[in-house]
C-alpha cells in the first residue's frame, strides 16, 4: 500500500510502498477513504510532542470501510463505514479507566502517534475504539469530526451546560464545527481571530457568531467561558480578561507554547483555567448523537495523498478556512504548489 511516512521529526513526509497491515485480535483492517489533517500532526512533525513511533504514518481523523476483521471482533462487519479517532487503546485496568476517565490512562496509545494512522491507503485500528458515523455526513465531511469535532465538543462540555456566552480563540477546524453546534443550542458565539484576518472574521460571522474580533480585543460582554484552540500560551491571560467572575478558560490543544506570568487579579473571582486531554469513547458516542440532532457542515479543503506535505504547510501557514482532508480517491480541484522555502 502507499503511505506518507514520517521518518524523522522536522523532515517532510515521504511517499513509500509499505506492506498492507493485518488485522489482529480486536482490530479492523480499514480501507481509508479520507483522513483529516490536524494541528496535532504538525506538533508531531515539528517535534513538539515527544517520542512518536518512528517511522510513523500520521493521521487520526480516519474515515474508511472495513476490509478485514480480527478474530475477536464482534461489533462490525465487512464493508461497514467506521471512524477512527486519536485515542486508539487504553489498558482498561488503571484507576482512570475504571472511573470513566480513560482519556487520562498513562498507558494509552494514540492513532498517528504510537499507532500508524490514516495517511495511507489502509490502516488497522482496535474495533473497540472505532465509531459509527451518521449517514448524513460524506467521508470527506466526516473526517474532521474525528478530532476537531470530538475535542471541541469535550471542551464545550468542560465549560458547562450553563455557559451561554462562549468565546472561541482560534477559528479553525474545531471552532468552526463547535460554533455551529453552539448556535443551534441557543448560545452566543464570540470568535477571536488574528488581527487583520478579514476572511476568518467573515467566516465566523457567516457561521452565526454574534461578534468577531482579534484576540487582543475585549468582547462586548463578559463571557461565561472561553475555549482556546490556538496553541498560543499568551491567549490564556487574554481569555481570562474576557470571562466573567466564576467563568472558565478551557485550553483544548494537546500542545501549547509557554503561558506567560499573569497577575492574580485575572484569576481571582473564582475563574477557572483547565485543560482538555484527549477524549473518551463516551464523548464520541455523545458527540455523534449531538450532531445528529444539531447537524453541522464541515468546511474542507481536499488534498490527494501525494499532497500531504502541502496540506501540512497550508495548516501551518494559516491558509485554511475550516479543515484540511486527504482524499484517497481523485481530488476535484488541484491545490496550489508548495510555497517557496
Amino acid at each position: 500500500m502507499r503511505a506518507q511516512v514520517l521518518r524523522r521529526a522536522g523532515e517532510p513526509l515521504q511517499v513509500l510502498d509499505l506492506p498492507t497491515p493485518v488485522a489482529r485480535s480486536d482490530q479492523l483492517l480499514i480501507r481509508v477513504a479520507a483522513c483529516g489533517v490536524c494541528r496535532t500532526d504538525l506538533h508531531v512533525v515539528d517535534a513538539e510532542l515527544a517520542e512518536p513511533k518512528l517511522p510513523l504514518v500520521l493521521g487520526h481523523e480516519i474515515v474508511g470501510y472495513v476490509a478485514a476483521l480480527g478474530a475477536r471482533n464482534a461489533d462490525f462487519a465487512l464493508g461497514d463505514r467506521v471512524g477512527v479517532p486519536w485515542l486508539g487503546w487504553t489498558c482498561g485496568e488503571c484507576e482512570f479507566c475504571r472511573r470513566g476517565q480513560e482519556n487520562l490512562c498513562a498507558s494509552a496509545r494514540f492513532t498517528g502517534y504510537q499507532i500508524d494512522g490514516g495517511y495511507a491507503e489502509y490502516a488497522v485500528a482496535d474495533s473497540r475504539y472505532c465509531f459509527r458515523i451518521p449517514e448524513r455526513y460524506s467521508d470527506i465531511e466526516a473526517a474532521p469530526l474525528l478530532c476537531a469535532g470530538l475535542i471541541g465538543f469535550r471542551a464545550l462540555r468542560m465549560a458547562g451546560d450553563d455557559a451561554r456566552r462562549i468565546g472561541l480563540y482560534g477559528f479553525g477546524a474545531a471552532a468552526h464545527i463547535l460554533a455551529q453546534i453552539c448556535v443551534q443550542q441557543g448560545r452566543e458565539v464570540h470568535a477571536f481571530v488574528r488581527r487583520g484576518d478579514s476572511a476568518a472574521r467573515a467566516f465566523a460571522l457567516d457561521l452565526g457568531a454574534t461578534w468577531c474580533g482579534s484576540s487582543d480585543e475585549q468582547p462586548p460582554m463578559p463571557l461565561d467561558a472561553a475555549l482556546i484552540f490556538a496553541p498560543v500560551g499568551g491567549l490564556v491571560p487574554a481569555a481570562l480578561r474576557s470571562v466573567r467572575r466564576g467563568g472558565s478558560v478551557v485550553c483544548a490543544g494537546i500542545h501549547m507554547s509557554e503561558i506567560p506570568a499573569l497577575p492574580y487579579e485575572l484569576l481571582w473571582g473564582e475563574r477557572v483555567v483547565r485543560s482538555v486531554a484527549n477524549l473518551t469513547r463516551a464523548d464520541g458516542d455523545e458527540f455523534f448523537r449531538a450532531i445528529s440532532r444539531f447537524p453541522v457542515r464541515t468546511h474542507v479543503q481536499t488534498y490527494s495523498l501525494d499532497d500531504a506535505n502541502l496540506a501540512l504547510a497550508d495548516l501551518r501557514g494559516g491558509r485554511l478556512q475550516g479543515a484540511a482532508v486527504l482524499q484517497m480517491g481523485p481530488v476535484a480541484s488541484k491545490p496550489r504548489n508548495l510555497p517557496a522555502g
